[in-house]
């Protein structure tokens, strides 16, 4: 079956960096589109970056210039690289195996950008 495991969260100051890595087995990784998603508290989920298959890139408005959206296919791994982080970055993160349907998720990793 279809694995996304995140990891890479944690706690950093304003200004940070951080990297977040998402491994991904059960599936043909090349083929298709990845996402980086978060979710803070008491808001919607809001996708943050995007990746397809081809290695185009897609970012919200409110990260552009700041995070980089990478993958390794040999590696089936997905990277968000975070930079200048601000206190309103903290969420938690989820990665998105994205497929016609509903894709596939990971269990999402705490970030939280305090002083």
């Amino acid at each position: 079956q279809v694995q996304l495991v995140e990891s890479g969260g944690g706690l950093v100051q304003p200004g940070g960096s951080l990297r977040l890595s998402c491994a991904a087995s059960g599936i043909t990784f090349r083929d298709y589109s990845m996402a980086w998603y978060r979710q803070a508290p008491g808001k919607q989920r809001e996708l943050v970056a995007l990746i397809t298959s081809g290695f185009g890139t897609n970012y919200a408005n409110s990260v552009k210039g700041r995070f980089t959206i990478a993958r390794d296919n040999a590696r089936k791994t997905v990277f968000l690289q975070m930079s200048s982080l601000k206190s309103e970055d903290t969420a938690v993160y989820y990665c998105k195996l994205v497929t016609g349907g509903s894709g596939y998720w990971g269990q999402g990793t705490q970030v939280t950008v305090s002083s």
